[in-house]
């Protein structure tokens, strides 16, 4: 088993200071020391101390000179992206994603697969199928694979690595325990630490740490209505256990007492993950006696963009209702950003505006007046690029 362990959550100044060195030389390299001093606010001999151990270590080298205003011209330094690799996988909407990507998050392999059935058992199955996929593309790489990182649904126990999974019975939800423990057969099969992460805060990470490049500090990443991934002042929020971002609520012996119109107490209610897209077609196609065989969410997000009215109807409730449910987290939470993914963003262009002016409606004003509500830039590969990318950050603190 590799020494890094991916459970750790207190960091010291120094694997702080890792993280933040190694993160500048990631997104900016080539850069020399004298910038990397002005950008913390350290001293250059410190920063030189941290550099000159990184390159023995192979994770920093030093480029081509940057060109001089006069006297010794400073030599520039890069991240080694090569200098090992991490395995993400991730669950989304309707599919499934596992890579491999170098610690600069340039995807080296990718397999997919349709997301399986919603057990917890099948969806652990699937992630081990995938991992030993990647794996076998991956032979030239492997002496150098350092994690592996996984987003799924459900509430992630960080100390235990069990997953407690929404299961329906017939049209209640109930929350078990997984019969699987997914983090050490991992770990066990693949000689490889692992770290287990709920698959919305995954996507949040992902989206800060390799693409969103604007700088935002406080992110709200909605996957589906189901949950969220928060990010407050540049630090991802988990909350006391690690399961913030729940925002529905659920009591099976009152569901059927607890059913509303939106904008009514109620609506703070679990939803499908689909937010209820699928069976809102698909009881419209039965009552004009058209076939629902096949209809998956996917093929209805298609039939909407070529215009089928039922389609474009059902998107347009679904995207009320979510607005709604946003309104309320900007009101709470004031982001300066909302992200919308886990397959969401299949659903078009008119979908994220009728999201977006229902947030201008229901938000108090001066929250929503700047707040930008876009597209998951990583669309389907964010869940998978967030897990691997929480990996990375853990590798780059412990050296």
């Amino acid at each position: 088993m590799r020494d890094i362990d991916l459970n750790k959550e207190t960091l010291s100044e120094k694997e702080r200071r890792n993280i933040e060195i190694l993160d500048i030389l990631r997104k900016r390299g080539p850069i020399s020391r004298p910038e990397i001093s002005k950008d913390m606010g350290i001293n250059v001999v410190t920063i030189s101390n941290y550099i000159d151990d990184f390159i023995k270590r192979n994770l920093v080298f030093e480029k081509e000179l940057d060109v001089s205003e006069g006297g010794r011209r400073p030599v520039l330094l890069d991240l080694n992206s090569q200098a090992g690799f991490v395995i993400g996988v991730g669950l989304n909407l309707t599919n499934m994603v596992g890579l491999l990507v170098d610690l600069k998050g340039n995807i080296i392999t990718k397999t997919q697969v349709t997301r399986p059935r919603s057990t917890v058992k099948e969806i652990s199955e699937c992630v081990l199928d995938i991992v030993r996929e990647i794996l076998r593309r991956s032979k030239d790489y492997m002496s150098n694979i350092k994690g592996i990182g996984v987003g799924i649904a459900g509430l992630i126990n960080k100390k235990t690595g069990s997953i407690h999974w929404p299961e329906k019975v017939d049209h209640y939800y109930t929350y078990a325990s997984a019969d699987v423990p997914l983090k050490n057969l991992m770990e066990k099969e693949f000689d490889l630490p692992c770290l287990i992460e709920n698959d919305a805060t995954s996507a949040c990470f992902g989206e800060h740490w390799l693409d969103l490049g604007q700088g935002y500090k406080d992110v709200i990443y909605m996957f589906s209505g189901v949950g969220c991934g928060i990010m407050i002042n540049g630090e991802v929020y988990r909350g006391a256990g690690g399961y913030a971002g729940e925002v529905a609520i659920y009591n099976y012996k009152e569901q059927d007492d607890f059913n509303c119109k939106p904008g009514n107490s109620c609506f703070i209610k679990r939803w499908e993950t689909d937010l209820g897209i699928t069976e809102d077609v698909k009881s419209s196609y039965i009552k004009e006696n058209k076939k629902t065989d096949n209809l998956d969410l996917k093929g209805i997000f298609n039939l909407a963009l070529s215009g089928d009215k039922i389609a474009k109807t059902a998107l347009a409730r679904a995207a009320k209702r979510l607005g709604i449910k946003i309104a309320y987290l900007v009101n709470l939470l004031n982001p300066e950003i909302v992200v919308l993914g886990g397959g969401l963003e299949e659903a078009g262009e008119d979908f994220l505006k009728q999201v977006s002016s229902t947030v201008k409606d229901w938000a108090f004003r001066e929250a929503a007046e700047d707040l930008k509500i876009v597209y998951s830039q990583l669309r389907e590969n964010a869940v998978a690029l967030g897990a691997a990318s929480l990996v990375m950050q853990k590798i780059f603190a412990q050296l």
